[in-house]
C-alpha cells in the first residue's frame, strides 16, 4: 500500500477480533518502522511498552472505562517517554557523526532540556504524537487497524505498568484486524479554515 493510500485508509476503528494475534515477526516488524521515527536531536527518547498479557489489559481496560479496544486488539502499545534522555549518554545519539559534530549536538542537548522540565515534557509529548502516527501508517501498510487513544487514567496505568518516575506516558494505540469498520468521517473543515499561508 502506497503512504497516500494508507493516509486515506488508516482509521480510528473502536472494535477489534478479539482471537486474532499478531507474530513476532509482524510486531518487530511494526517496531522497526516506529524506531525510523523522527526525534528532536536524533534523541530518541519514546519507550514503548507492548503490553500482551491478558491480565494486564484487562486492568488497563478497566483503567479506561471499559473501552473494549484495549482488551480485544491484537497488540496494545503504551507510548511513553524518557524524561532525562539528555542526561542518558547522549553522545550514543550522535556516535556515527564526526567528533566535533557529536560536541555541538551534545552540547545543544544539555543546554537547551537540562535546565527546563517544560522542554522535556514538550518533547516527550512530540516524540509521542510522530511514533504514534509512524505506527499507524505502517501498521495500514501491513494490512492493520489502529486506534490512538488518551481516554483511560494515566496515574492507573502508570502504576500497572510500573512506569519509572522520570518517564511520562504520551498515549496508547492498539492495533489489530477490525471487527466492524469504523464510523464515516466525522467532516474534515475545508483548507482554506485550516491554512493560513504566511502569517494570521
Amino acid at each position: 500500500m502506497d503512504t497516500f493510500q494508507a493516509i486515506k485508509k488508516r482509521r480510528s476503528v473502536k472494535h477489534y477480533k478479539r482471537k486474532h494475534k499478531m507474530t513476532e515477526r509482524e510486531v518487530n516488524q511494526l517496531m522497526r518502522m516506529a524506531v525510523l521515527s523522527p526525534t528532536s536531536f536524533n534523541i530518541q527518547n519514546w519507550r514503548f511498552v507492548l503490553v500482551r498479557d491478558s491480565g494486564l489489559r484487562e486492568k488497563i481496560k478497566d483503567a479506561a472505562w471499559g473501552q473494549n479496544q484495549f482488551a480485544d486488539a491484537s497488540l496494545l502499545i503504551i507510548l511513553c517517554a524518557d524524561l532525562k534522555f539528555w542526561a542518558r549518554k547522549p553522545r550514543r545519539y550522535w556516535r556515527n557523526a564526526p567528533k566535533p559534530v557529536q560536541d555541538h549536538f551534545v552540547g545543544i542537548i544539555e543546554n537547551y532540556y537540562r535546565k527546563s522540565k517544560q522542554n522535556q515534557r514538550d518533547e516527550a509529548m512530540r516524540s509521542g504524537g510522530i511514533v504514534a502516527q509512524t505506527i499507524m501508517l505502517a501498521a495500514k501498510a501491513m494490512g492493520y487497524d489502529t486506534c490512538p487513544m488518551v481516554g483511560f487514567d494515566f496515574k492507573r496505568v502508570a502504576r500497572i505498568i510500573k512506569l519509572p518516575k522520570d518517564h511520562v506516558i504520551a498515549m496508547a494505540v492498539v492495533v489489530g484486524k477490525a471487527a466492524r469498520p469504523a464510523r464515516p468521517r466525522g467532516g474534515q473543515l475545508p483548507l482554506d479554515e485550516v491554512v493560513v499561508w504566511d502569517r494570521f
